[in-house]
């Protein structure tokens, strides 16, 4: 019941899921980091990488691919650049698009490469216009994650690895604009070091998960300003072949009293004793997967046993089937 939802046909390396409605069409677009697991050199297997598109038009039950975005080099960079983790957002007019940027295709991660966060636009998800990077903590930041909050301004919450892979945020009243106002939750060596924040709002409280490498701690707050941990899920494996691997870099859309949670996992890597990192190809692979989360007494509450096929997205006809089935990895 947890088989992957989606692999990326031509490289297999999807990562970083981000999900969104097309506000024209009603098709679910599913944007992903495409690693290229095959790629030789270092690092180059998770550089170089394009972002890759699927599209659902039965509320996330199937999924196929749609190619990759074009069109978001900076002029007079190398032909082949590095885009990671997307994070795409809709303000009612545009969609807005803030990626992690790296010049071309670096085959180390060290200090001196740096990353930074890009702003683009579109209209309808396929045709993007540059607006540029966003000046923050550092000059080694990734993994932006933006949301509108209750005191009427926008925060982007983001990975800052020049401060101990810690999270920091910033606040814009426009979206183009923004000003950094603080660490959030701090990383090594005083905590766990982590990255790819995601927050949202589900059963009257606003929630942040980020990644720790063996799961997703869990942050709970009422307001999007004071932050507290409330536990750790995807720490735990799911109940198929295909998903007992820590559940990585997650994205949430909250459909009702429960949200889908879109992970990725690599499901030939034996993480727990191999802390280098994957080294083979095949455990460079990896696969997307959804989740039900729900929160029970204050909590969120992680399932991660669920029909592949079931259309997710659509309140009326997947929550009573969700429902009723059983729960697994609570917080």
């Amino acid at each position: 019941m947890s088989k992957p939802i989606y692999r990326d046909p031509v490289q297999d390396g999807a990562a970083d899921p981000t999900v969104i409605r097309n506000v024209e069409t009603g098709a679910w677009w599913l944007f992903y980091t495409n690693r290229q697991p095959a790629a030789e050199g270092g690092k180059r297997w998770i550089h170089g990488s394009p972002i890759g598109i699927a599209i659902s038009k039965d509320d996330g039950a199937s999924w196929r691919y749609y190619g990759t975005v074009r069109g978001l080099d900076a002029p007079g960079d190398p032909v082949r650049n590095t885009h990671w983790a997307p994070e795409i957002i809709h303000d009612g007019a545009l969609y807005h698009m803030y990626l992690t940027y790296i010049s071309g295709v670096p085959d180390s991660t060290l200090a001196q490469h740096p990353r930074s966060i890009v702003h683009f636009t579109s209209l309808d998800l396929e045709t993007w216009t540059r607006i540029g990077p966003i000046t923050l903590s550092s000059n080694r930041v990734i993994d932006a994650c933006v949301f509108a909050c209750p005191d009427k301004l926008w925060r982007m919450w983001y990975k800052n690895e020049a401060d101990g892979d810690s999270t920091w945020v910033a606040t814009s009243p426009d979206l183009y604009a923004w000003t950094v106002v603080e660490r959030v939750i701090p990383g090594k060596p005083h905590a766990t070091p982590h990255e790819g924040p995601n927050v949202f709002y589900l059963s009257g409280w606003y929630w942040m998960v980020v990644d720790e490498w063996h799961g997703q701690a869990v942050y709970r707050s009422p307001d999007t300003l004071s932050w507290k941990r409330r536990g750790i899920f995807g720490n735990e494996p799911g109940s198929e072949p295909d998903d007992l691997r820590y559940v990585r870099h997650v994205d949430v859309e909250v459909v009702a009293d429960y949200a889908v949670c879109y992970y990725f996992t690599h499901p030939e890597w034996d993480e727990t004793s191999q802390s280098a990192g994957p080294q083979s190809v095949n455990a460079r692979k990896t696969a997307i997967h959804h989740a039900i989360l729900r929160v029970v007494n204050d909590d969120l509450q992680f399932q991660r046993d669920v029909d592949l096929k079931l259309p997710l997205l659509n309140e009326k006809s997947a929550f009573q089937s969700v429902r009723t089935t059983g729960s697994k990895g609570h917080t």
